[in-house]
């Protein structure tokens, strides 16, 4: 079986309020992608065990919340040391310097960060969460519809966007 050259990996709880924006976004987009182009995981957070998702992989896009003050941001990821002492709860850019450590250069990797502010147990989305997951979706849609290649244009031309 191929192996799909986009990989769209959503962390959250959606049980912690506004930590849920991740899996929400995949949600969103599950019936409007080709999954032979882009195959997608959700999971509460990020385990060594992922690096074998990134495999065979043209493009990884990480989706999750974030707590900076901006809509959404998207952002090209480079590999970092893990900073942990267990293979619980990586970051992206740990999950990338694990990879590089068991398998040599990651795949070009992106974060899409959703801007929440509630993330309290048992919480529902807040309504600023759930205007900047819409703005997201719609980025995240138009985004999807093109190549590894257009994805790293559009990370490039985010960057050059003041905040």
């Amino acid at each position: 079986m191929a192996v799909a050259p986009i990989l769209l990996l959503a962390c959250g709880n959606p049980s912690r309020g506004d930590d849920a924006l991740g899996p929400l976004l995949l949600d969103a987009l599950a019936d409007q992608i080709d999954p032979d182009a882009v195959e997608c995981i959700v999971d509460f957070q990020l385990h060594i065990e992922h690096t074998l998702d990134l495999k065979d992989r043209q493009c990884v896009i990480f989706a999750d919340a974030s707590v900076r003050d901006v809509t959404f941001q998207f952002t090209r990821l480079t590999p970092a040391a893990a900073l942990s002492h267990t293979s619980h709860a990586l970051s992206p850019a740990a999950l990338l310097g694990v990879y590089r450590s068991l398998h040599g250069e990651p795949p070009p990797a992106y974060l899409l960060g959703i801007s929440g502010r509630s993330f309290e147990l048992g919480a529902a989305l807040s309504p600023a969460a759930q205007t900047n997951w819409a703005a997201a979706t719609r980025f995240a849609q138009a985004l999807l519809q093109g190549t590894p290649a257009d994805i790293a244009a559009s990370a490039a031309a985010a960057a050059r966007i003041p905040d």
